[in-house]
C-alpha cells in the first residue's frame, strides 16, 4: 500500500507542482489549503505531513501543535515548507514538534529525498522500539512505545525530539555522543539543523528533570553523555 502524505498549502500551484512529483514516486497525496482542513484530514491517516508556514486560518505552527496534541500522530513526520530562513524560526518549530525544515523556493528531488528520509527513520525507530521498550535508568524509567517519561515514579511530559534525544543518551550510559553524531541520527545526516539547536533542547530536557539535571553531561568541546549511575 502507498504510504499517504498530507501535503498543506495556500497556494493552490505549489500544491499541484508537489502532488504531481510526490505522486510520480508512488505517494498517495491528501491535499489541504489551510491548516483547519489540514486538522479535518487527519481523518485519512497520513504517514507524513508537509505544512506550509504562513497561511490563513490557521497558520503552520499552530496546526503542528495540534496534530502532535493527538496521540494517534505524535510520531508521524511534519516537514514544514517555509520563505523564513531565521534560525529562530526554525529552532521554535523544532521545539514545537516538528521533524524537518525545507525553504521555499523548493526542489522537487530535495523535499522527495527529506519525505523518504523521515520515513526511514519512523521505520528504524519502530524496529528500535520493538528491541528496547522500556529504559530504566535510575530515577527514570523511559517507556519508547508509549513516549511516556517517568520521573521518581512522576510522568514528566517531553516534546519529541527532547525525547528522542534523552532515550537516545539514556540508552547507552557512559557513552559520550558528539553533537554532530546527535544531529545525524536523531535528524537524519541529509537535514540541516545547527548545532545550538542539540545544546536548546538539552537544556529544556535538563529543567524538566530537575535535581536529577546532572543525569546529562557536558563534555566540553565535545557533546553530551548520559551519566553511568551504576559507576557510583
Amino acid at each position: 500500500m502507498n504510504e499517504k502524505i498530507l501535503l498543506v498549502d495556500d497556494e493552490k500551484d505549489i500544491i499541484e507542482f508537489l502532488k504531481y512529483n510526490l505522486e510520480n514516486e508512488g505517494f498517495e497525496v491528501i491535499a489541504a489549503f489551510n491548516g483547519q482542513e489540514a486538522i479535518e484530514k487527519l481523518e485519512n491517516n497520513p504517514d507524513l505531513i508537509i505544512l506550509d508556514v504562513m497561511m490563513p486560518k490557521m497558520d503552520g505552527y499552530e496546526t503542528c501543535k495540534q496534530i502532535r496534541k493527538r496521540e494517534e500522530f505524535k510520531n508521524t513526520p511534519v516537514i514544514f515548507l517555509t520563505a523564513k530562513s531565521s534560525e529562530i524560526d526554525e529552532v521554535y518549530g523544532l521545539n514545537i514538534g516538528a521533524d524537518d525544515f525545507i525553504q521555499k523556493p523548493i526542489s522537487p528531488k530535495k523535499l522527495i529525498a527529506r519525505v523518504k528520509s523521515n520515513l526511514r527513520k519512523v521505520e528504524q525507530l519502530k524496529q528500535s522500539e520493538e528491541e528496547v521498550k522500556e529504559i530504566n535508568a535510575g530515577p527514570l524509567l523511559i517507556n519508547r512505545t508509549k513516549y511516556t517519561v517517568t520521573v521518581d515514579k512522576r510522568e514528566v511530559v517531553f516534546p519529541k525530539k527532547e525525547f528522542e534525544i534523552l532515550a537516545y543518551l539514556a540508552s547507552k550510559p557512559g557513552k559520550v555522543f558528539e553533537r554532530e553524531r546527535i544531529l545525524r541520527d536523531i535528524w537524519g545526516g541529509d537535514v540541516y539543523v545547527v548545532e545550538r539547536t542539540i545544546d536548546v533542547h538539552v537544556r529544556k530536557i535538563r529543567e524538566k528533570l530537575g535535581e536529577y539535571s546532572y543525569l546529562i553531561e557536558t563534555i566540553k568541546g565535545v557533546g553530551y553523555r548520559f551519566k553511568d549511575i551504576e559507576k557510583y
